[in-house]
């Protein structure tokens, strides 16, 4: 098997992922010199200092900084006390409560971000029912989205990341023995100085991997700054200059947030790495508190609000779905269930459904074979170059997807191979590779090829993990007696191994799928022409137009998009059952 199959995986991640890397690098570290009169490229930090002195970049620096860094903090202050509470109490409506709280983390914010809008403009919703209770003039409402989208964004980033926090969080507190807090009461101490000195230093490796993840995932959102139009962020603007090839800023922007993400994500493994060991390891069952009568349905209610908070952007996605006529108005004066089928009126939107249905499934299939040989060589193989195997595949699961989607355009959009070569490999050669390189690969012509790879490559831990842990649950033994009967390995593989991890596969497949269908950074970059747009770019397409219905028809939509995503889940969950959330785990 790994003679087979080891070759080719290293050659495509080669190609697919280290190649783009370095042509990224390459693109950020040139600097121009002129010699003897003529401009020459040499190494150097030219185009990065370019950025630190522009003010312009400086502020989308600072924006997006800014972003990431409240972002964080306010969901430490929503999941550290959600979390304690889930752990360590019982009250009504509990589970329930819980399924809507992961609910919150796989809806798509890029199209939340439209309800919000809605309800927190200076005339929306919000503004509109303190004016009726007399609160506000209608001559001075209050800016709820601040500075032309600023707070939105974090409000909306905010309500979307708060469950890692706190799922992060509450694996860390699980973890510690409820001896030592038995022992702290013992000693005298009270309830908030047991937290402070025991449980919150016991759980910071856990809020300090939240805190990456929260972080990262604020700073390098391209999709929610763009659905309100604020133009200051890195990722924007790294948007803005991803078809300008020959400009060097752009490839600067996105090795300089490659290093901000590197040094976040070492950071936090660095100040998770502290002295946290414990004797026992939740080695008693901690008593868990049942809170009953008042106390209890406080608790419920209080969730309960959180969770509506954050689900109202995507009700209000709905809503404007149904909106013939919403203006000035706290609901829709009108009510039409028309814009759904003016979806398969609209050619562009049509066409996107289409395109994102083709992209997602063949990224999908290609991840099932990717992952699953992947799979099989890490669990059934030794071989040098294993270690290096197992990092290239979960390379990208640690890699923003606004890196790699660039990295992609200005890798693929160019001939890889100079002129200068025409005299070693025979010009003919060379315009035939670059020729036929730029037919297949060259995003500004058909990107549908590299979009299919791009979400492939993207999601492939995902498809990893699943085949890994189908694999280890799977005893050898029966291979081997497949093998002792004389079947090759791949039969063996055929009829034992894959209908032994059928559902691990098909819920790796269905994640790799919906994810790939409501995917920002890779649509939003690689498509470039409408007859190439997935459903994402469609909608903020389709939301630019200054027409009437545009917003109603973005948002049915984006409920499209929300549909497919909690069908494909709720059967992945289905079928993984409580080994869903180990595919998700760094």
């Amino acid at each position: 098997m790994k003679k087979l199959f080891l070759p080719p995986l290293m050659a495509f991640f080669a190609l697919f992922l280290v190649y783009p890397l370095v042509t990224l690098l390459g693109g950020a570290f040139q600097a121009e010199r002129v010699v003897n009169g003529q401009a020459q490229s040499n190494f150097g930090f030219d185009y990065f200092l370019l950025v630190f002195q522009n003010p312009f970049y400086r502020e989308c620096f600072a924006n997006s900084f800014i972003i990431a860094v409240v972002t964080t903090l306010v969901t430490i202050a929503l999941a550290l006390p959600l979390a304690m509470l889930f752990l360590r109490c019982e009250f009504p409506a509990k589970k329930a409560l819980n399924v809507l709280l992961l609910a919150i983390l796989v809806l798509p914010p890029f199209v939340a971000a439209i309800g919000l809008k809605q309800f927190l403009s200076r005339y929306g919703s919000l503004n509109l029912i303190l004016m009726h209770l007399g609160i506000l003039s209608p001559q001075h409402p209050v800016d709820w989205l601040g500075s032309g989208g600023f707070a939105g964004i974090i409000i909306l980033q905010v309500l979307h990341l708060y469950p890692i926090m706190m799922l992060s969080t509450q694996a860390a507190l699980a973890n510690i023995d409820p001896s030592l807090r038995d022992a702290a009461r013992n000693l005298g101490a009270g309830g908030w100085r047991t937290f402070h000195t025991i449980t919150l230093p016991l759980a910071m490796p856990g809020i300090f991997a939240g805190s990456s993840i929260v972080f990262v995932a604020a700073f390098t959102d391209l999709g929610v700054p763009l659905m309100f139009d604020f133009q200051t962020t890195v990722p924007t603007q790294i948007f803005n200059l991803v078809t300008q090839l020959d400009n060097p800023v752009g490839y600067a922007l996105v090795v300089l947030t490659l290093v901000v993400v590197s040094i976040l994500f070492v950071l936090g493994k660095k100040l998770g790495e502290g002295d946290y060991a414990m004797m026992g390891r939740a080695s008693t069952q901690a008593e868990t508190q049942v809170l009953g009568g008042i106390k209890g349905w406080l608790c419920t209610a209080a969730v309960a609000g959180l969770i509506f908070l954050s689900l109202l952007p995507h009700l209000g996605v709905v809503i404007q779905s149904f909106a013939a006529k919403w203006f000035m108005t706290v609901l829709p004066g009108e009510w039409s269930p028309q814009f759904y089928g003016e979806i398969f009126n609209l050619k562009i939107a049509t066409v996107s459904v289409r395109n994102s249905l083709v992209y997602a499934t063949g990224s999908a299939v290609l991840d099932v074979f990717l992952g699953m040989v992947i799979a099989w060589l890490l669990v059934r193989e030794k071989f040098a170059g294993r270690g290096l195997l197992d990092v290239l595949s979960m390379l990208p699961l640690a890699l923003p997807g606004l890196v790699l989607a660039f990295a992609y355009y200005v890798t693929f959009s160019k001939a890889p191979l100079p002129e200068a070569w025409s005299g070693w490999l025979g010009a003919a050669t060379v315009k035939a590779i670059n020729s036929t390189w730029l037919e297949w690969f060259d995003p500004r012509r058909n990107p549908t090829l590299i979009l299919v790879i791009a979400y492939a490559v993207h999601r492939i831990p995902f498809m990893v993990r699943a085949g890994y842990a189908g694999l280890q649950q799977t005893s050898v033994t029966l291979e081997e007696a497949s093998a002792n009967l004389g079947a090759g390995p791949l039969r063996t593989m055929w009829k034992v191994t894959l209908p032994l991890i059928a559902a691990n596969l098909i819920a790796g497949t269905l994640l790799t799928f919906i994810f790939a269908m409501l995917d920002v950074s890779n649509g939003m970059i690689l498509a470039q022409e409408s007859q190439f747009f997935p459903m994402t770019k469609a909608i903020y397409y389709v939301m630019a137009r200054i027409t009437p219905t545009a917003s109603a028809i973005a948002c049915a939509l984006g409920v499209l998009a929300m549909v497919v995503l909690g069908a494909g889940l709720l059967l992945a969950a289905k079928l993984l059952g409580q080994k869903m959330g180990r595919l998700f785990r760094a």
